[in-house]
């Protein structure tokens, strides 16, 4: 992992460990995340649990961040209930997250391990989701085709 020691953004953990604590009610939300977006704003968010597998608070993030208008986010970090701390980025997450933001950073750690990492060095040799999108301006949508005529 490349671990960049040097800045870990403790406003971010702040933020996101005071919306955990005050906002954070019962099982249905557990995590909240936070989010500095390229031009410095902050995004909050929360997760939705729900027995059919709601979203976590990072994903609710990115919608969160588009709804304001924040469409590039540098660094995000989520942070449990209870005093937990903070929490790495599920698998599913970590998959949206290098998807959406391959330049990402995240931060992970306990303690005096905090440290910022790389989104794709939690993912290493990841499935780019933009791999299978077909580029449009070279395709035809299926059924206009020119029949062939032999």
């Amino acid at each position: 992992m490349t671990a960049q020691k040097n800045h870990v953004d403790h406003e971010l953990i702040r933020t996101a460990a005071h919306v955990a604590s005050t906002r954070c009610r019962g099982d249905n939300h557990t995590m909240a995340a936070a989010a500095r977006a390229q031009d410095g704003r902050i995004v909050t968010a929360m997760n939705a649990y729900h027995f059919t597998g709601g979203p976590c608070a990072e994903l609710v993030l990115i919608g969160a961040a588009a709804a304001q208008g924040a469409y590039e986010l540098d660094t995000i970090v989520a942070v449990g209930d209870r005093d937990r701390g903070v929490v790495p980025p599920c698998g599913r997450c970590r998959q949206v997250l290098v998807d959406y933001f391959p330049a990402l950073k995240v931060i992970v750690g306990a303690g005096d391990r905090l440290r910022t990492v790389s989104i794709t060095d939690l993912l290493p040799e990841s499935y780019i989701w933009a791999d299978h999108q077909l580029d449009i301006e070279q395709t035809e949508p299926r059924g206009t085709s020119t029949p062939r005529v032999s």
